[in-house]
């Protein structure tokens, strides 16, 4: 995606098609009937209203019970297990993700189906169906994405490069192997700064974590515009360090390894229990941008690049995230204050 302003494109990873995905009952998409079931309103490319019913194997899960709808994995349901109608709307939804990710500016679109079910056959079974199901409706290369190094390999089985080379997430120091996936693929890699049985603590461990996985990738012969670098962005209300860690990191990353690997992140990683998300996300993507970040492995639809990274000056909603990211805002009371005050929305 081409950003107003940047001198390089941002590369967008959009995250959506994921069986992980949820809707709030209470989300105004959601009608609910007194059967204890109910449909999901959404719109087609075309502004087509259309209502996915939500299926009784979500309906009977804690999820639901707890107030969550995995709203793709009802879709996905449908569309490889339910008959004609039910099927067809559960396809009709997938595009409808596909399309608005694209629309938006998608640069890959990031296929996930770990919660599809327990049994990893089932996961691979979904993988494949969901790959060569997306590809066709695409125009954007895939990007195949799982806890499970198999689940990985039949994704990238599955796809058939018509929309570019695919896209492999991702490889870290516990699972080095897939790099050599990613190389006999041919595919781009997302290698991140985790370590081998832990997180990295602070700036440094992320700079040490992710500089092995960049050498090793190039060792394989990756090349350095198909390595995409994931720093780990962590919730910055859980420790007022974290955004400054990561964005240190990318600095330190960036200077090290010059401008053709690619440093993106779980944006809206960042903003987990903080209300607002949106200037949380807003606010460490600009922060990750002037920090040497050029990618985002993010959802384009609510938060749009183009709108995050304009010139000028931002809103008080995004200048009060921002101060949160930084560690400024001791336990985001300021900001939370703002926020239930309806200062910003």
């Amino acid at each position: 995606m081409k950003i107003d302003g940047m001198d390089r494109e941002l590369m967008v990873i959009g995250e959506n098609v994921h069986t992980t995905r949820a809707l709030l009952k209470r989300d105004k998409r959601v009608t609910l009937d007194d059967t204890g079931g109910g449909t999901i309103t959404y719109l087609t490319r075309d502004g087509t209203e259309r209502q996915l019913p939500i299926p009784d194997v979500i309906t009977a899960t804690q999820d639901f019970q707890e107030g969550r709808i995995k709203h793709v994995k009802s879709a996905l349901y449908h569309a490889m297990h339910s008959a004609d109608d039910l099927a067809n709307e559960g396809l009709h939804y997938i595009r409808a993700i596909v399309d608005h990710q694209e629309d938006a500016g998608a640069d890959f679109l990031d296929i996930n189906v770990d919660e599809v079910s327990l049994k990893k056959e089932e996961q691979i079974e979904a993988m494949q169906w969901l790959v060569d199901k997306v590809q066709a409706m695409a125009t954007r290369p895939l990007s195949i994405d799982s806890s499970d190094i198999d689940i990985i390999a039949a994704g990238l089985a599955a796809y058939d490069g018509r929309n570019g080379p695919p896209m492999l997430n991702s490889a870290s120091m516990e699972r080095p192997s897939a790099l050599d996936l990613a190389a006999d693929y041919k595919a781009a890699v997302i290698v991140t700064a985790a370590g081998e049985s832990a997180m990295p603590d602070g700036t440094a461990g992320r700079v040490k974590n992710a500089a092995t996985m960049i050498e090793a990738a190039l060792e394989k012969g990756i090349a350095a515009n198909d390595i995409y670098l994931d720093p780990l962005v962590f919730p910055v209300a859980v420790d007022p360090e974290y955004g400054r860690d990561c964005l240190n990191a990318i600095r330190e990353i960036r200077q090290r390894f010059g401008p053709e690997i690619h440093i993106t992140g779980g944006i809206s990683n960042a903003s987990f229990g903080v209300p607002g998300r949106k200037f949380i996300n807003e606010a460490f993507l600009r922060l990750a941008v002037e920090a040497g970040g050029d990618s985002g492995i993010m959802d384009p639809v609510q938060n749009d690049p183009q709108a995050a990274l304009a010139p000028g000056s931002p809103s008080i909603g995004v200048t009060m995230a921002t101060e949160v990211v930084l560690g400024q805002d001791k336990d985001c009371a300021t900001y939370i204050k703002a926020w239930r005050k309806k200062v910003i929305r």
